[in-house]
């Protein structure tokens, strides 16, 4: 793209406003800059266990004031994924917990144990051998494999949706669904939430693997941010390249002023 004119803006939050729960440089001028400008943003994410009130108090507690409803995540965009494939099939069994328990219950699911139209994998410190054998006998029953991203690991290395899932695929010969970045549908469900459009919305992350194709796919503008998984070095790597590359929050925000016209 060629200096594409910012009316919209999807950033993610680990690696690029915080580092577990510091504030990573510029990451507090940047949401002030979003709010004054009135400028539609959103922080969307992978993590599927915190809803978007949690993620507003994780963000006032590291001193980030900002509404529940600038926060978008890979629980809420698989409920909504869900809606549109499942008719009447509402049944649900869920390795998973807190938010994406709760976006499907909001969405009219139902969870089941015994029998399930679907299977959903998201991310719980009670992960366990009785989930593994549940989800795989499911699966192999008919219930359809959906899970919230493809993440492996978090930070300091915390198993991730990713990993979860690599035991019910070996057991089943079956693929879930990943919903989360960087599938193309979580990118219009970040686009729906703000309103706005490919061609004026820019994305902001750390992780080429993620973020990065994520935009890179779906016709965004993209910037990568160096304080978080990807370093310049890796670029070489990619087939892909972002638009711009920046080494930290504080460098994005002169760049933004430029193509937001302030």
């Amino acid at each position: 793209m060629d200096g594409t004119t910012l009316r919209a803006l999807v950033c993610d939050i680990d690696g690029v406003i915080l580092h577990d729960d510091s504030v990573l440089p510029g990451a507090s001028e940047l949401l002030d800059w979003l709010k004054s400008r009135r400028l539609p943003f959103v922080f969307l994410t992978n993590f599927p266990s915190q809803t978007p009130e949690d993620l507003k108090s994780r963000f006032a507690r590291a001193g980030l004031e900002t509404a529940a409803e600038h926060f978008y995540t890979s629980a809420m965009a698989t409920a909504e994924f869900l809606q549109h494939q499942a008719g009447e099939s509402r049944r649900v069994f869920v390795v998973g917990e807190g938010a994406l328990v709760h976006a499907l219950y909001d969405a009219g699911f139902t969870l089941s144990e015994n029998e399930a139209d679907f299977v959903v994998v998201g991310e719980t410190k009670a992960y366990n051998f009785e989930m593994i054998q549940r989800a795989a006998h499911l699966i192999n029953e008919g219930a359809r494999f959906i899970a919230t991203n493809p993440d492996v690991a978090g930070p300091r290395g915390r198993p991730s949706c990713g990993a979860f899932c690599a035991p019910i695929e070996r057991i089943t010969r079956r693929s879930p669904f990943y919903v989360g970045k960087p599938s193309a549908f979580m990118m219009r469900a970040a686009l729906r939430h703000l309103k706005s459009h490919t061609d004026e919305t820019w994305i902001v992350g750390d992780n080429m693997d993620t973020d990065i194709i994520a935009g890179v796919q779906a016709g965004l503008e993209t910037v990568l941010v160096l304080t978080g998984v990807s370093r310049e070095e890796d670029l070489p790597r990619f087939a892909y390249r972002p638009s711009h590359v920046v080494a930290d929050a504080r460098s994005l925000l002169p760049l933004l002023r430029i193509h937001a016209g302030a």
